[in-house]
């Protein structure tokens, strides 16, 4: 079954988080990573985050080729992820990855280390071992006045060459994200809204089979 995998808004930026910084690069932008804290300790200060957002694939010659969009809730460890016809949940000890299409569910339990992609990590710390970033000129994005970051990766066998990503410079929160690949074609994810705080209970990150019937059931634990 094909996952999707946000990313985490950064999806993926799914492929955000990998590498430690190897020794003898270049110095990251003072001014950037002071935005970067900024808005990683914004969220870090929500008890729970409600988004939606709009992921936009671009081919080389510029063509827009595919607009879809996506919701997401985060509460500590706990997440829940809808996109292109999966829902993606995780209480932080299981993870449920649905399909719509195939009404089969795939059950894995959490896996900690660092190569693992969460919305929590797109949204918090990802950037200070994984990439060289400096701070662009200020942007108009949804006609609010945004602070744009631009990240380098340090491992060079990434499939992407570069991240831009977009802080509302009053909010001090991240408005989207836009992934440049080697072979030309892009994707972006903006967020539209979110709701810092919002009320979430901890049952919304657990798959109800009873609400799906005749779901298939994998279990890979």
């Amino acid at each position: 079954m094909k996952k999707i995998l946000l990313a985490s808004f950064s999806v993926a930026v799914l492929c955000l988080v990998a590498h430690s910084q190897p020794k003898g690069f270049g110095q990251n932008d003072p001014e950037a990573k002071k935005v970067l804290d900024a808005a990683s300790a914004k969220v870090k200060g929500y008890k729970t985050l409600k988004a939606t957002f709009t992921f936009k694939l671009e081919s080389a010659n510029g063509k827009t080729n595919e607009t879809k969009k996506g919701s997401m809730l985060m509460k500590g460890t706990k997440y829940r992820v809808t996109f292109a016809g999966q829902e993606i949940f995780c209480d932080g000890n299981n993870t449920w990855t649905y399909d719509k299409k195939a009404n089969e569910v795939q059950i894995s339990k959490v896996d900690n280390s660092a190569s693992t992609i969460t919305p929590q990590k797109l949204f918090t710390n990802f950037y200070d071992k994984d990439f060289l970033y400096k701070l662009n000129t200020d942007i108009k994005l949804n006609g609010r006045a945004t602070q744009e970051i631009e990240m380098t990766p340090y491992d060079k066998n990434k499939p992407f060459y570069k991240v831009l990503l977009w802080v509302d410079k009053t909010a001090k929160t991240i408005s989207g994200t836009k992934v440049l690949n080697k072979d030309g074609n892009k994707f972006s994810i903006t967020v539209n809204n979110s709701s810092p705080n919002a009320a979430i209970t901890d049952d919304q990150f657990v798959f109800d089979q009873k609400k799906y019937p005749g779901v298939e059931v994998i279990d890979l634990r």
